[in-house]
């Protein structure tokens, strides 16, 4: 694949737009639920993203992002082929959420089971008004594998993800943005937008404040709080030190920055 990616499966497209990458989830006729090769590509692809992306905004083919695990191609396994499949979606998802580049994900119709729990993996989330949410599992007789588990309490809580799974209870995209399933909110067909403008953004930040916010910051809200403070001043300090922090701090306090403005009204 040119642009130094590594070949993906034809569930996947992606294509660079300067220092953004778009990856595409492509099975629209499937609402874009996933099958191994599609997991598998994501593992690969964030395992070799070229070191001059600075983000990535995740988007899924036609009318949904994702309608999770393809159940059709869903086979019989022991209770270790099946620890062994879970742990892999484990691996590739944790490979978006602890990677070297922000993730925009755009969601809109269907973010359902394992497309959710991909978009959870995700570290900024864009909703266009047709996104709904839902954990159909405990409908089919099984249970969430692609770590949803672990994350989607962190965003909404343990409670109301268990009555999603056990009463079937779906969430719209308004509802999602104060809840927490979502950041943001687009209307139909602008999430991309969104997406693109806030991937410039954050592709504009200093490297070593982007490390931090990807690899530190999680963990140190998982920390107990001495361990949180000791970590938080190590990685202030080795931020502040870093050239480029320099540079900007000089262009803020030489007044060739912009200053902190008011939020405008809808962002």
């Amino acid at each position: 694949m040119p642009d130094g990616l590594p070949d993906l499966p034809p569930s996947l497209s992606a294509e660079r737009d300067g220092e953004v990458l778009r990856l595409q989830l492509n099975r629209p006729e499937k609402r874009n639920a996933l099958n191994d090769p599609t997991v598998l590509g994501l593992d690969a692809l964030f395992s070799a993203l070229p070191t001059d992306v600075r983000a990535v905004v995740l988007e899924g083919e036609g009318a949904h992002f994702c309608a999770g695990l393809d159940l059709s191609e869903l086979t019989e396994r022991d209770a270790t082929a099946g620890v062994h499949h879970s742990m892999m979606w484990h691996r590739a998802f944790e490979k978006i959420q602890f990677g070297p580049v922000p993730v925009i994900a755009v969601l809109k119709g269907a973010v359902i089971g394992g497309g959710l729990e991909l978009a959870c993996a995700a570290h900024i989330r864009v909703a266009e008004r047709s996104a709904f949410y839902a954990l159909p599992e405990g409908q089919r007789g099984i249970f969430v594998g692609g770590g949803a588990s672990v994350r989607l309490p962190r965003l909404v809580g343990v409670a109301r993800m268990m009555d999603m799974m056990l009463t079937g209870r779906t969430y719209s995209a308004d509802e999602g943005v104060p809840l927490g399933f979502s950041q943001y909110l687009a209307e139909p067909g602008e999430g991309a937008a969104k997406a693109m403008e806030l991937a410039r953004k954050v592709a504009g930040n200093a490297p070593m404040t982007n490390l931090a916010l990807l690899q530190v910051l999680p963990r140190i809200a998982e920390a107990n709080p001495a361990t949180g403070f000791v970590t938080e001043a190590l990685m202030a300090a080795i931020a502040q030190s870093d050239r480029e922090a320099k540079a900007r701090l000089r262009d803020f306090l030489d007044k060739r920055a912009a200053k902190v403005a008011p939020p405008q009204s809808g962002a």
